[in-house]
């Protein structure tokens, strides 16, 4: 049987269909590869300590002059309580003012724990910090795990307690790696299953996996990627090395972290901790600007 040809003017009239139907979602247009567009922010950290002093109005004013949208609160001192349990409405009210002022948004408050006090007491105070966090208009609570193995327990409780809590507020609760009983990806998945509570999740920190205990960042994230929610960004040179430095110069891979992220479906937000400091406020800011660059280009080319 002969197949008759195609004339030109009945071919272009088939194209023109095709390309009409693609457009309308009749035809599925081909895949294009996803851009990753994770949220990038900045945490207070690299312009607060209690030894330097700390002010809340030079750090807001560098992360919004660093490019940033998103402010994290996560380094408290003894005249900025941030959303500790000891801040006043008062000083609530005016840190929540000072941060819509820059046209920044807090996405994140840090939460501590006080081992030393009787479990009561402990759910009380970190409640208050929920309670806090909920007023300053924060998304994420973030907690770090406790250090030594007596603590482990009672922590769990704690957390248990205030995954709940905090869920009953519509916030959420994420660990971070920071030694000890949130170590690495055994700890963490421990320490998930000991709480059992799905308001918990990761924040996951590639830089103090190798900080605190020197193995693989790639490979411990692995086990828990499902659970990361968000990500502490730092590089960090080796165990108990330095993090204070910029993206690129330490050991973390952070194109096979973000690899290994975006398999598992992670959708931010990062938030830039550490970076180079400097003599002045400005100088830190610049080197905010280029881990900020750093993580655009990165996730430009995933």
């Amino acid at each position: 049987m002969k197949i008759a040809s195609m004339s030109r003017r009945k071919f272009l009239q088939t194209s023109a269909v095709a390309t009409a139907a693609t457009a309308s979602g009749i035809f599925p247009a081909i895949a294009q590869p996803k851009k990753m567009n994770w949220p990038i922010g900045c945490l207070n950290r690299p312009w607060f300590s209690d030894a330097k002093g700390s002010n809340l109005d030079v750090a807001l004013d560098s992360i919004q002059a660093a490019g940033y949208k998103l402010a994290g609160l996560l380094t408290r001192t003894k005249t900025e309580p941030l959303i500790g349990s000891d801040a006043t409405p008062e000083y609530l009210a005016e840190l929540k003012k000072k941060i819509a002022e820059r046209g920044l948004k807090a996405n994140m408050g840090a939460l501590r724990t006080n081992n030393d006090l009787p479990l009561p007491e402990q759910i009380k105070d970190l409640r208050k910090q929920i309670d806090n966090g909920k007023t300053v208009g924060v998304e994420f609570l973030l907690t770090f795990g406790v250090d030594k193995a007596e603590h482990y327990e009672n922590y769990y409780k704690l957390i248990a307690d205030g995954a709940a809590y905090a869920q009953e507020h519509d916030l959420k609760l994420v660990l971070k790696p920071h030694g000890g009983g949130s170590g690495a990806s055994e700890e963490i998945l421990r320490c998930m299953e000991k709480v059992k509570h799905p308001n918990l999740k990761v924040w996951y920190d590639a830089g103090n996996i190798i900080f605190y205990t020197g193995k693989n960042p790639v490979e411990q994230l692995k086990p828990i990627a499902q659970h990361v929610t968000g990500f502490c960004a730092k590089d960090c040179d080796k165990q108990k090395g330095t993090v204070m430095r910029n993206f690129g110069t330490g050991k973390v891979d952070f194109r096979a972290v973000f690899t290994e992220l975006k398999k598992a479906g992670f959708n931010g937000p990062v938030m830039v901790e550490c970076c180079e400091l400097g003599g002045t406020a400005a100088i830190i800011a610049a080197n905010a600007k280029k881990n900020r660059e750093f993580l655009e280009q990165l996730f430009a080319s995933l």
